[in-house]
């Protein structure tokens, strides 16, 4: 059947050639000082690469017509500012486009070095580990189905997998050690179904209708941002259109959808969406063995009281259901196994915010308010009937409430100033029934607990130029705190300097470099472990604030304006990571459970390291061709404990120690209105944990979770194959006299290629579908094996969007 849908799509793609459309849009906007919101009169706009333009009046204002429909970038431009260029946009027919465009200042100096504007443009603050994403790389990506998650794997340093999974693991780092922005509002979870204590999920719940750009910091954090030790992603909103009410509608590889955006009030613009997904019914035809179901919301207001003020309130939100799929018929050894062993779910988060700015003379206050909630309901039944006892009762929720000040100031001698403090109040509530196997004998573990802390934080940057231009220097400092216990209290014990630098050494090349310590609190889950009494076990071993040490240098080149090659090197320390004292495992190796992570009793006692390479190439001026190839080397590492849970000399490879990862994107317009591109990625093969069969065979063991355990005296000391994919894509735009048409086709992993893990232990089965015990030895199962695929499917979608 889907080949079938793919089919008449590719005929759509074909007959639309003989449809007729109208191709000429409106850009208009403003040009305004990016610190103090002045318009600039007379500014110059132009439509990038070409020479056709404008000039601004004398409020700012613009307005270019007979505009080409697709996707278009501006080049504005005016006396004692920097030139600035766009990151892409799309303008069609269904409305005119609105692009609002901040010039910095730039300092005169008549030897300074000349950079050509570019969309690859560099902070001071952040000069390395920093790439920027434009819309148009996110609707475009081959394999991405419109989701920034799977986007991002395409950036160098970050680890890709063939599973359904949005895990985030960046530079060697556990898929915990990230955070995410919304129009600089904290945004706790990114996907939907999202594991609990990581970063994980299936799907972005950020609709991407309303993105204009992201920016994937992998190092090299700005200090009013903190909690994070491997990477950051900072995503920028649109603003609703001014005139007059747009509509989009999607049908995707996933869900379905509807966006608008428009005036609310004369002052007040709004955008807002809802997605729901077919994914129930697109697994039931697959015959995949659960049923997922999700929902999300989105919506955003801005209020321009006056030019001096301006107030931005966003919502986001989703509610996932996950049932199995207890109706399969004939379910193959995978299926079983998984219905087995997969719980049912049920999870809802939000995050509510909102930022105030006011702007003064080369200055302005930002005051941002935030609510973030994600609660958690887990079940699992014996045999998956619920007429007999659950084996699993999972249910948490953890809630933060916000707020941060900043004033950010452009001084008279150049310094750029970003003060501030940030205050906030978390809840965590978590009842938690589960069977176990732990220490050689059957248990179970019962208890309720709720948790409530503050949590606060200073911090201070300060960024300048120096010799014309040629060096950019940045200092920045943090302190942490929170209220976990006395040591996690004090601000200084969580002091977090860093320092950046970046030196023109032409027109095209630069030397940068970034030095840095970071702290990052454990999940929820693992401060709020209890026993059956209640009592916060980690509290007690003195669990606290993991500290991390960035080391990164650089050298970039630039040889065309849309061009940019960087080669970098990272070095990457761990301290004080907690350790589970059930199995002796850092934590950092965790994440990629389905249900939370983090909820076992540990000690922060882990030390572990991240070295190597990164090898970036960005190019939108290859005969037409916008490319990126990524090629990161490196190791993973954590030190060896012994017995008492000290840490030896000894390091072991941590669990996203692949060494090599390489990803080719690559897409080129054909004509007027097609687009083609690929992707291909190649993973070398991570390390694995044999099995401990002898441990697994035992009824009592098997019956707690329905999984093998590991053998951790091994602890990854296997390695998987390879893995690798490619992925295709083909889109078709219409563009009529009010509304526009975009139809594509995306296939992913076309050749078919099949990862395979270590083969699973399972116990026989009788044929009523009981369990064999072995009759040779009481208590145990008679086991086999069967096929692990972590992925390899062969899937084709289709998509629709409608703007009008």
């Amino acid at each position: 059947m889907k080949y079938r849908i793919l089919l008449g799509l590719i005929g759509l793609l074909i007959f639309g050639q003989t449809l007729k459309a109208q191709n000429r849009c409106v850009v208009k906007g403003r040009v305004f000082d990016a610190v103090s919101q002045e318009g600039i009169p007379f500014a110059n706009v132009l439509l990038y690469g070409t020479t056709i333009g404008v000039a601004a009046d004398e409020n700012g204002q613009f307005r270019l017509e007979n505009v080409t429909p697709g996707f278009v970038r501006l080049e504005v431009s005016s006396i004692g500012y920097k030139t600035h260029v766009t990151g892409e946009f799309m303008v069609n027919t269904a409305a005119e486009r609105t692009e609002n465009v901040g010039l910095e200042i730039e300092a005169t100096a008549l030897e300074q070095v000349t950079v050509k504007a570019s969309p690859y443009r560099k902070t001071a603050d952040s000069p390395v580990s920093l790439q920027r994403i434009g819309i148009a790389e996110i609707e475009k990506n081959p394999g991405g189905n419109r989701d920034i998650s799977k986007v991002v794997q395409s950036m160098p340093g970050v680890l890709s997998s063939p599973a359904f999974r949005n895990d985030f693991v960046v530079r060697g780092g556990g898929p915990a050690e990230n955070r995410f922005y919304l129009d600089e509002v904290e945004l706790p979870n990114l996907n939907h179904f999202a594991t609990q204590g990581a970063s994980g999920g299936v799907v972005s719940i950020v609709n991407i209708d309303f993105v204009r750009e992201v920016n994937f910091y992998s190092g090299a954090f700005p200090a009013a941002c903190g909690n994070m030790l491997s990477s950051m992603l900072d995503f920028h909103q649109i603003e609703g259109n001014p005139d007059r009410i747009k509509v989009r509608a999607t049908v995707g590889a996933t869900d379905y959808g509807l966006s608008l955006d428009g005036p609310l009030l004369p002052k007040t613009t709004f955008l807002v969406s809802a997605r729901r997904s077919y994914l129930k019914m697109l697994f039931g035809i697959i015959g995949l063995p659960f049923l997922p179901v999700y929902n999300d919301f989105q919506f955003k207001t801005v209020t321009r009281f006056n030019p001096k003020n301006e107030l931005t309130i966003l919502g986001i939100g989703a509610y996932d259901v996950n049932h199995l799929n207890t109706d399969m018929k004939d379910p193959d050894d995978g299926q079983k196994y998984l219905l087995n062993w997969l719980p049912e779910s049920r999870q809802w988060s939000y995050t509510v915010g909102a930022t105030f700015k006011h702007y003064g003379n080369n200055w302005h206050h930002l005051f941002v308010l935030s609510r973030s909630g994600l609660h958690n309901k887990i079940e699992k039944y014996t045999d998956n009937d619920e007429h007999k006892p659950k084996t699993v009762d999972f249910r948490s929720g953890e809630t933060e409430n916000k707020f941060r000040f900043e004033h950010r100031r452009l001084t008279s001698a150049g310094y750029k100033l970003n003060v501030g403090a940030a205050l906030e109040y978390a809840q965590y509530n978590n009842t938690t029934f589960r069977r176990m196997f732990v220490g050689g004998e059957a248990a179970v573990q019962d208890y309720s607990r709720e948790l409530n802390m503050w949590k606060w934080a200073v911090f201070g940057q300060v960024s300048k130029a120096f010799f014309q231009e040629r060096l950019l220097l940045s200092f920045g400092a943090r302190f942490d705190g929170c209220s976990y216990t006395s040591e996690t209290g004090d601000l200084f014990r969580q002091f977090s300097p860093r320092f950046s630098f970046s030196y023109a050494l032409s027109e095209q090349w630069s030397l940068n470099g970034n030095i840095g310590r970071y702290y990052q609190l454990p999940a929820y889950t693992t401060l709020g472990y209890a026993d059956s009494r209640g009592v916060l076990l980690n509290k007690a071993t003195k669990t606290g604030y993991i500290g991390s040490g960035h080391y990164v240098a650089g050298l970039e080149y630039r040889p065309g304006a849309l061009t940019k090659i960087t080669l970098e090197g990272f070095y990457k320390t761990y301290d004080r990571y907690p350790v589970s004292l059930i199995d002796s495992v850092a934590l950092a190796n965790k994440g990629t459970d389905y249900v939370a992570v983090g909820d076992e009793p540990v000690r922060p006692v882990g030390e572990g390291r991240a070295y190597g390479l990164e090898l970036m190439l960005r190019t939108q001026e290859f005969y037409g061709i916008v490319a990126s190839l990524a090629y990161t080397w490196y190791y993973s590492e954590f030190k060896a404990l012994d017995h008492q849970l000290h840490p030896t000399g000894h390091y072991i490879p941590s669990s996203w120690d692949n060494r090599h990862i390489f990803s080719l994107t690559a897409t080129r317009k054909v004509g007027k209105n097609w687009d083609f591109g690929l992707k291909w990625r190649y993973v070398a093969g991570g390390p694995y944990t044999s099995y401990d069969r002898e441990t697994s065979s035992r009824i009592e063991a098997w019956d707690a979770k329905h999984q093998p355990y590991y053998d951790y005296s091994r602890f990854n000391t296997g390695r998987l194959p390879a893995f690798h994919q490619l992925d295709i894509r083909v889109d078709r735009s219409f563009y009529f006299r009010k509304w526009a048409l975009i139809l594509y086709a995306d296939i992913q992993n076309i050749y078919n290629y099949k990862a395979l893990g270590p083969a699973i232990p399972v116990p026989v089965e009788n044929p009523d579908g009981s369990y064999q015990k072995d009759p040779d030895r009481e208590g145990y199962y008679l086991m086999r094996t069967i096929k692990n695929e972590l992925g390899g499917t062969v899937l084709p979608s289709v998509g629709i969007i409608i703007d009008f």
